[in-house]
């Protein structure tokens, strides 16, 4: 078929148009009866997925909290924004670059951490590792992995990689799973803020599933000495003792902003705090300590009712400013997505839920041919825009605007001639109350 593994080309090379490269590569075999073995858009991949999984599954990975309204918030945050393209610019060649703690990126995209994948596929963590890895794209290991830490980076090879934190209440064991992370070769660590507390999902209530239960996603646990030294039998002779553990220590709702200066005496890796919603609460996590932030409300997973992580966005990049490294992540689906988040103020963006939905359809082959589908879309987003560059993002090329929500309080002025939130000068018409930015080429 025209989109295996073995014939995708990496699509974030810098190359003259990679996203035409990518649809004559699918049209191209369209002339021989050939078609996309995965679906192209994230809807079709998502009921694709829902087709092959058992019901407690999918729901355990396409559902959100409560009513799921965050999840729709983070959904409708994305459409309101609208881009103006911009022409005659010379975007013939595009370069998604960026440097992200000493390393190069090829373009400004991780995979998201996402645990439990293997309710989704059997190769799990593992067919997610080396897809990034022939794709030369980043990826974030969840603590709940069904595979190790270790087994992980073998499949990962040299690619970058980081390791994201679930915080346990034992510190003992906090400290050897960050420390097993780092000898491995895992290059930042990605710690959550936003699970202290179990989420109420309506879904996984009404099928009476969690997976943790059935021992899936708990491999980092089962592999690691801190963990065992809590059990009176080994996981492999009394796995029911060994979930109740893991349930009594996963998470841990009495930490404080204190606790950061002892993760940081625990390790050299640049720690960035996953789960910021807040101003006050970025510009706390830098006065701690923190390498960096990830704007975030876990994918509306967490919290019902929630803000959506992109209205979040403009206010912690004004309060932040360049202080630290920043990025997105909730609600990504398409090129599109990243290309907003990034031309609201964050120079890279992390996608989960496709790779969720792309596991659940075919493991790597799955999340191979999504990533290579998607990167081009983003792309050619710059080229659309007018803009050559991924790495600078401020005034002057086009602008992105968007009405508030109904009843949405205002964040800063947004009349023309008046700075936004984000620190642009608008021009779109003050009767339509926009926010308004602007990105260099």
């Amino acid at each position: 078929m025209a989109d295996g593994p073995s014939e995708i080309q990496n699509p974030q090379s810098k190359t003259e148009n990679v996203g035409m490269q990518r649809q004559m590569q699918i049209y191209l075999g369209g002339m021989t009866q050939e078609t996309p073995e995965q679906p192209v858009g994230y809807e079709k991949l998502k009921a694709r997925a829902e087709a092959e999984m058992t019901p407690e599954a999918y729901g355990y990975i396409a559902g959100g909290a409560g009513s799921e309204d965050t999840m729709r918030a983070n959904r409708e945050a994305f459409r309101r924004w609208r881009v103006v393209p911009r022409f005659l610019r010379d975007v013939e060649r595009r370069d998604m670059r960026v440097t992200l703690f000493g390393q190069t990126l090829r373009a400004p995209v991780l995979l998201a951490p996402i645990g439990v994948l293997s309710i989704a596929h059997p190769e799990a963590e593992k067919a997610v590792a080396r897809a990034a890895a022939d794709l030369d794209v980043p990826m974030i290991l969840s603590t709940v992995s069904s595979f190790s830490i270790e087994d992980v980076a073998e499949a990962h090879g040299d690619g970058t990689r980081w390791f994201q934190l679930y915080w346990p209440k034992d510190f003992d064991l906090a400290a050897s799973l960050v420390h097993r992370a780092e000898n491995a070769g895992y290059r930042a660590l990605v710690v959550t803020l936003d699970t202290y507390l179990l989420a109420w999902r309506d879904r996984d209530i009404d099928n009476a599933y969690l997976p943790f239960l059935y021992g899936e996603g708990l491999a980092n646990y089962y592999d690691d000495p801190a963990f065992r030294r809590h059990l009176d039998e080994p996981p492999e002779e009394n796995p029911t003792q060994a979930v109740l553990t893991f349930a009594r220590l996963f998470s841990n709702a009495g930490l404080t902003w204190d606790d950061l200066d002892w993760l940081r005496e625990q390790t050299d890796l640049p720690i960035i705090l996953k789960g910021i919603l807040h101003p006050d609460d970025a510009r706390k996590a830098l006065d701690k300590g923190a390498d960096g932030l990830i704007v975030s409300n876990h994918g509306g997973r967490q919290m019902d009712g929630g803000l959506a992580a992109l209205d979040a966005l403009p206010p912690i990049v004004e309060a932040v400013g360049d202080r630290t490294t920043l990025l997105f992540d909730s609600g990504i689906r398409r090129g599109a997505d990243v290309f907003k988040a990034l031309a609201l103020g964050r120079r890279r963006c992390c996608w989960g839920g496709p790779t969720r939905s792309a596991s659940g359809c075919a493991g790597p082959t799955a999340c191979a041919t999504w990533c290579t589908t998607c990167s081009p879309r983003s792309t050619s987003r710059w080229g659309w825009r007018g803009a050559r560059r991924g790495t600078r993002w401020g005034r002057g090329i086009y602008g992105i605007w968007s009405r508030p929500p109904p009843g949405r309080p205002r964040i800063g002025p947004h009349d023309a001639g008046q700075r936004d939130v984000a620190g642009a000068v608008s021009d779109v018409p003050s009767s339509r109350r926009a926010w308004s930015l602007s990105v260099h080429s």
